[in-house]
């Protein structure tokens, strides 16, 4: 299984200023900004630790998701909630040929966590030997910080504070659990 992050959550849609805020760092003066280069990165790394910890994208960006087996042969489960649609549905063999799954012949079972692709007949598409499967989906809970609930909200940004903290190296500090 291999999960592939197609688009990237844009630095604008981070909230550097909530987290200037949660720092309680100065505000109200001309260089307010100064600290950004440095907060962006915590905040990534919090996002990245967040998200692989729950199995959720907390924000809503493209996933492709690539498999050489089928774990049921009556549906596979998207390795990340909640997933909103699916853009495409592909098997391709072992010399690159491609068969595009039409979407009536399978649906998206909606979860909050563990959305499934569910075939419509009796089985799943034969994946043929040295071939894979490809998956194409939307998922994540809002396009911006707003929509993300409250309690993600809050772990995103005690764990970036944990990380700017620490962020001049290795120490006996363990990360929070």
């Amino acid at each position: 299984m291999i999960l592939i992050e197609q688009t990237q959550v844009p630095d604008a849609a981070l909230p550097v200023a909530e987290f200037r805020d949660h720092l309680q760092l100065g505000s109200g003066f001309a260089d307010d900004g100064y600290q950004d280069a440095v907060l962006v990165p915590q905040l990534r790394a919090a996002l990245a630790a967040i998200e692989g910890d729950t199995g959720k994208a907390l924000f809503q960006r493209t996933f492709r998701y690539v498999v050489n087996a089928w774990r049921d042969l009556a549906h596979e489960v998207l390795p990340v909630a909640p997933v909103a649609a699916v853009q495409s549905f592909r098997v391709t063999d072992l010399a690159g040929v491609e068969e595009l799954i039409p979407a009536t012949a399978y649906r998206l079972v909606e979860d909050a966590h563990r959305p499934e692709l569910r075939w419509l007949g009796l089985v799943l598409p034969t994946i043929p030997v040295g071939g894979h499967a490809e998956i194409v989906f939307e998922a994540g809970y809002s396009a911006d910080w707003a929509g993300v609930p409250a309690d993600l909200k809050q772990a995103v940004l005690m764990l970036a504070a944990h990380f700017y903290e620490h962020r001049t190296g290795p120490s006996d500090h363990a990360v929070p659990g």
